[in-house]
């Protein structure tokens, strides 16, 4: 068994903030900016929550997939911004779409976490457990960041998008995913409770990246898992009509793209309008490609992506 993507949807707040907007609140600039990351906007959220962003982001792919939630056997999402921790992001959507009955749950791996969640629900797909599975990534990254500090707030956007796996026979799929535990590079804080015996202070009570290693954790992360996924299937650049990588920065693309030997060209970027919103980066371009009738049948897609965790991935799949 195999899947097919036959819904994508996605949504983004309607506040756009662009590089000039920021430079007011902080010291930064719109060519400071654009220079060193590749953004010139992004969306803030102002009334939405990450469920609200979620819930209509899946509403858009169900109904670019012309079925209902009801249809839904699975609910996978990602996400490190939800509104609660309990319930989960993926079981309040379930609530909103009408997906009774149905399994979900969420997926925390940062910016990786659109392939940790078709990764995993390719493991249902495969075992027969789910015929029609739903991701859905909705990140609120504003309210995780310190607005003060020039380094991450301007990177950083919100939103939302879904798609919809259907089960298939044939098609294609493989991927290759890891992850190296450590919080020394990139840093994302839960809120601590108010217990009157937990005296330890937070080192980085906000989002906190090191810049440098970061960068080169990015780069490296992508060369090497694009080309052990070539080794793998033994698949070529040739073979691959696009790739998809997380919006973080768009050095950090141009820097990747002769190191695994894809040509520039094949990569889709949107991070000048939208910046780096996390898991949900990825499948927002899909469903961009997708309105703009890009992909095509049979066309093999590669999507690569790296986070906090540190988490890494590749993943090749036939549109």
């Amino acid at each position: 068994m195999n899947f097919k993507i036959i819904g994508t949807g996605s949504y983004v707040p309607d506040n756009v903030v662009t590089n000039d907007d920021l430079s007011k609140i902080v010291e930064t600039s719109d060519e400071w900016i654009s220079k060193r990351v590749g953004i010139k906007e992004r969306r803030v959220s102002v009334n939405d929550t990450t469920l609200d962003m979620g819930e209509k982001a899946a509403k858009a792919a169900l109904e670019n997939a012309s079925i209902g939630g009801e249809n839904i056997d699975l609910i996978i999402a990602a996400t490190i911004s939800s509104d609660t921790a309990c319930p989960s992001l993926a079981c309040m959507v379930q609530n909103r779409i009408g997906a009774s009955d149905c399994m979900a749950f969420d997926v925390s791996a940062a910016c990786s976490g659109f392939l940790f969640a078709v990764e995993t629900a390719m493991g249902y797909i495969e075992r027969k457990r789910a015929k029609k599975v739903l991701v859905v990534c909705a990140e609120r990254m504003s309210k995780l960041l310190d607005w003060s500090d020039r380094s991450t707030c301007v990177i950083f956007g919100d939103g939302a998008a879904a798609v919809v796996l259907e089960a298939c026979e044939g098609g294609y799929y493989e991927s290759v995913i890891r992850a190296k535990g450590g919080n020394d590079v990139i840093n994302i804080p839960a809120k601590d409770g108010c217990s009157p015996f937990y005296k330890v202070e937070q080192e980085h009570p906000y989002l906190f990246m090191n810049g440098q290693a970061t960068f080169k954790f990015a780069v490296n992360s992508i060369t090497t898992d694009i080309k052990e996924l070539f080794e793998k299937t033994g698949l070529s650049k040739d073979d691959i009509a696009y790739v998809v990588p997380h919006q973080a920065n768009k050095r950090i693309i141009d820097f990747a793209s002769p190191k695994t030997g894809i040509e520039l060209e094949k990569w889709y970027v949107n991070i000048e309008r939208f910046g780096n919103v996390s898991g949900a980066s990825i499948p927002i371009a899909l469903d961009e490609m997708n309105k703009k009738g890009m992909l095509k049948k049979g066309d093999k897609i590669l999507l690569t992506a790296f986070g906090g965790g540190l988490s890494s991935g590749a993943i090749v799949f036939e549109w």
